[in-house]
């Protein structure tokens, strides 16, 4: 029996007794899985959680509950995952009129299972690799590293990663003091689209940004004193990365990146150069191209243009310059990833699974990082009941097997792949 989860009003979880659990849109799709190690589970200030009564067959809203002599009104319960997760069902709850704007988190149905003894969550274990377990990042030790590297360098793009690793928690980041595996190269202090779930800037009625934006972008002499020291330094597998949360779109500061990767090359042949970018500019991609760049990752929601352009808000571009980009960096031999930014019960729609394998085939895609999108649920929600492409639900993981049919040897991650780890691909 899969219990329904609430909270009290110190954030205390708790399982009730007789209501068991539902999913956003009623019965899931998914089974669950046991609550990852480093997940965590967060009360959602404003939402009463709503389960099922088997005695009765009816779904209940719970607006209080007793616990021993108190009254509790209980806020319904989430999980949030660690890295190599996504997010399979959302959770079912009503939202009051006095809700405020959630944190930008992938929140994600949970439950108590009576059966196995332990919480467990909708989700799919989507990268099994090892490098970015949470148990390895944040150590005591970090802040140390961090001072240490500092003293001995005055590059002022270090003090933004610093605050980056510290404050935000970022493991790519953490990874620059580290000196392994992916590290963090920030570059852009501005963006060309107005993403609905925007990390480093929202207006002002929108949620607290997770982050806050970088106010001044760094000189290419900068980037690529970062890039020299970790492509020189790191071990296994070696990896610099422009776009990263705290910034926006690193196109449209292309020349000055540009003349960075030309500076690490000339440096030093080690490791590999990707861009996370929203794919918006194909002749400013090109340009990273020419200088050395060997990987992208290109964000998007949807392969559907509307839906995509909906939730981007594009300013000076259209859904057409991204596939462009997309379709650019493979034809020049770049590893091309999509950074797909998952929500079930629409990115799972047959009509958006369709436009996304469709994509994928004629632009022979390598990789599909599978993340969960990080926003209020009822946000984006609003967004898609006007321009998703609809149709059945096939759930995520019926998503991910249609994705591995529409083009053969399709990598399916959450994690960039290095040089090493690459399969060329027809």
């Amino acid at each position: 029996m899969l219990k329904l989860l609430f909270a009290d009003s110190t954030g205390r979880v708790y399982e009730h007794p007789q209501l068991l659990a539902l999913v956003r849109g009623g019965v899931p799709l998914e089974e669950p899985a046991p609550l990852p190690a480093h997940a965590t589970l967060a009360a959602l200030p404003g939402r009463r959680p709503v389960g099922f009564d088997p005695a009765t067959g009816r779904t209940i809203e719970l607006s209080e509950v007793r616990i021993g002599r108190r009254t509790v009104r209980p806020s319904a319960v989430a999980a949030v995952l660690p890295p190599g997760w996504t997010r399979s069902e959302l959770l079912a709850f009503r939202r009051l009129p006095i809700a405020p704007v959630l944190p930008q988190w992938a929140y994600t149905a949970a439950a108590w299972d009576d059966r196995r003894g332990c919480h467990v969550a909708w989700a799919l274990h989507t990268d099994r690799r090892r490098h970015w377990d949470p148990a390895t990042h944040s150590t005591p030790d970090l802040p140390g590293r961090i001072e240490q590297r500092l003293a001995a360098d005055d590059n002022p793009l270090l003090h933004q990663l610093a605050k980056c690793a510290l404050t935000y928690r970022c493991f790519t980041a953490q990874n620059t003091f580290y000196e392994r595996d992916e590290g963090a190269i920030p570059a852009s202090s501005g963006c060309n689209a107005r993403c609905v779930g925007c990390i480093s800037d929202q207006p002002e009625q929108g949620p607290p940004a997770s982050h806050e934006r970088m106010r001044h972008a760094p000189d290419a002499a900068a980037m690529a004193a970062i890039g020299i020291a970790h492509l020189s330094r790191a071990p296994g597998r070696t990896m610099v990365s422009f776009g990263q949360g705290c910034e926006g779109e690193p196109l449209t500061r292309a020349r000055e990146i540009a003349e960075a990767i030309r500076r690490m090359r000339a440096a030093t042949a080690r490791g590999s150069i990707n861009v996370n970018t929203n794919g918006s500019l194909p002749d400013q991609l090109g340009l990273l191209i020419d200088a050395g760049l060997d990987s992208c990752r290109i964000s998007l929601n949807s392969a559907h243009k509307p839906l995509y352009e909906a939730y981007y808000q594009p300013l000076g571009y259209v859904w057409e310059d991204v596939e462009e980009s997309i379709r650019r960096a493979r034809r020049r031999g770049v590893y091309t990833a999509l950074n797909l930014l998952t929500f079930p019960g629409v990115t799972d729609q047959e009509g958006e699974a369709d436009a996304l394998c469709a994509l994928i085939a004629r632009a022979r895609v390598d990789q599909v990082q599978a993340r969960s999108l990080a926003i209020d649920p009822d946000a984006y929600a609003t967004v898609a009941e006007r321009f998703a492409a609809r149709g059945r639900r096939i759930g995520i993981s019926g998503l991910i097997e249609r994705l591995k049919r529409a083009r053969k040897g399709l990598v399916i991650g959450n994690f960039a792949r290095a040089l090493n780890e690459r399969r060329p691909l027809a």
